[in-house]
């Protein structure tokens, strides 16, 4: 996912951003670091002259759970910020009126307190074998119920103890 969130780096486009400008985008505060990277379409390169993708339809895929690479809910939370960036032939005019058109039709899961919370990169070189890719890593509030999940296995573990052996260099078989 961090190789395809940093393609703007490899290869020429219009829209191209940097790290600096990535993360600048998509962390609004230092404590809201959590990212989502997701990506369409999702499928094997010899399927995908089967299936046809219009710049809307993967624009949505890249918001859709299936697309998530991260084991994650996001209709529990709401969208902070998110970073869109399309790989192949694509206009800026098409790629920012497919993104505006997404964020009018689902209001209710972007935050309204971060004006244009969705950047834009246009990458022209798409993948091998394939003519349209996205890429979206996005930060979501959704990701606060996976961490604390994460956080009260920990606490449990930690109270029993448990695997600290490992770490601490002694037996206590």
């Amino acid at each position: 996912a961090a190789a395809r969130a940093g393609t703007s780096l490899r290869f020429p486009g219009q829209l191209n951003g940097d790290l600096r400008k990535l993360a600048t985008n998509l962390i609004p505060f230092p404590r809201l670091h959590f990212l989502m990277p997701s990506y369409a379409p999702f499928f094997d390169a010899k399927a995908s002259h089967f299936e046809k993708s219009s710049v809307p339809d993967l624009t949505k895929a890249v918001f859709d759970r299936k697309n998530l690479l991260v084991a994650c809910y996001p209709r529990f939370g709401r969208y902070l910020t998110a970073a869109v960036i399309f790989r192949g032939e694509i206009s800026s005019r098409e790629a920012e009126v497919s993104v505006h058109e997404l964020q009018q039709k689902n209001v209710q899961n972007f935050v309204e307190w971060i004006p244009d919370n969705v950047s834009v990169s246009l990458v022209s070189v798409p993948p091998v074998g394939q003519r349209l890719f996205f890429t979206a890593p996005s930060n979501s509030t959704a990701m606060q119920k996976e961490n604390r999940g994460t956080l009260d296995s920990f606490s449990a573990m930690f109270k029993r103890r448990a695997f600290l052996h490992w770490y601490l260099g002694r037996d206590h078989a």
